[in-house]
């Protein structure tokens, strides 16, 4: 960056509008975008460890998070058949996000007591594992638990209306 400052401040002073002025632009707005990129890290850094700065979004509100669950619901595949990666990875991430924002929700987890139980019971039988074969190994608790909550849901329009 210095011998970029450097070879600007030599190519200004001796240029007269010719090509190096275009060189010369050319290398101040590259050691500019440098400087901008560098203290903008510093912000960001700054901001980590800032009390003051504005929080990171939290999980998403119980009835957005319930309304791309629901979206799932007209959708299905057949285990064995390769079409289940798409599909399960999605319902247990919808699943994830729904617990997370019912854990957040101001009403607290003992007002979703039972999806929240449900959806551990199903965490705990799929550990870690996401790979395909290892989903459909739990389609169907995939699926029970996800049309479970709807229904609990359906019994609780105001946690998502």
């Amino acid at each position: 960056m210095v011998v970029a400052a450097a070879l600007v401040s030599c190519t200004q002073a001796s240029s007269d509008g010719g090509p190096d002025a275009d060189a010369a632009r050319t290398v101040g707005s590259v050691a500019n975008a440098d400087r901008a990129e560098q203290e903008a890290g510093e912000t960001a850094q700054a901001g980590e460890n800032d009390p003051t700065a504005a929080p990171s979004p939290g999980p998403a509100l119980v009835r957005d998070a319930f309304a791309t669950l629901q979206a799932t619901l007209g959708d299905t595949c057949t285990p064995g058949a390769g079409d289940c990666a798409y599909f399960l990875g999605r319902v247990t991430r919808e699943l994830t996000e729904l617990d997370e924002s019912m854990r957040a929700d101001a009403k607290g987890p003992g007002h979703f007591k039972e999806p929240l139980a449900d959806m551990k019971t199903l965490f705990d039988k799929l550990g870690d594992d996401r790979s395909e074969a290892h989903l459909e190994k739990y389609f169907s608790e995939i699926v029970g638990t996800r049309d479970g909550i709807n229904t609990w849901m359906q019994g609780h329009p105001d946690d998502y209306r």
